[in-house]
């Protein structure tokens, strides 16, 4: 079933949102409606999560995941890494990453089994994904 939503009259909600099949993080500053959409859909089964990184609402973004791990860029605030840390499944690795692309949204795409980097990024490769 698919349901629509915006972010403050934004329909690019990808930009907003981080979901995986193990949790999802929305942005900090939406409407009511905004969440009680993925909190309707998803409570039952994975943790909806209110952060902002670096300071910024656009969560999917800057941040890139799946069930096994997240990665943050490193302008990610001590208080919003440890409310990440707090607020994500046990089973899932967190990581800041240091990193020029800090939009790791923007460069890293993945799923469960495989990972797609802009050729930019640095070679050391994070054991979060496998």
């Amino acid at each position: 079933m698919a349901t629509r939503v915006q972010f403050e009259n934004n329909n690019e909600v990808g930009v907003f949102t981080k979901l995986t099949n193990a949790y999802c993080i929305v942005a900090i500053g939406g409407s009511e409606n905004y969440y009680s959409v993925f909190e309707s859909e998803l409570a039952e089964t994975v943790p909806v999560i209110h952060a902002s990184l670096a300071g910024c609402r656009i969560i999917g973004r800057m941040c890139v995941g799946n069930r096994h791990g997240l990665l943050v860029p490193s302008s990610t605030t001590d208080t919003e890494l440890q409310h990440l840390r707090n607020s994500l499944p046990d089973s899932v690795c967190l990581q800041r990453v240091e990193e020029r692309l800090s939009a790791l949204g923007n460069v890293i795409v993945c799923n469960d089994y495989v990972a797609l980097v802009h050729p930019d990024l640095d070679r050391v490769r994070p054991r979060l994904f496998y």
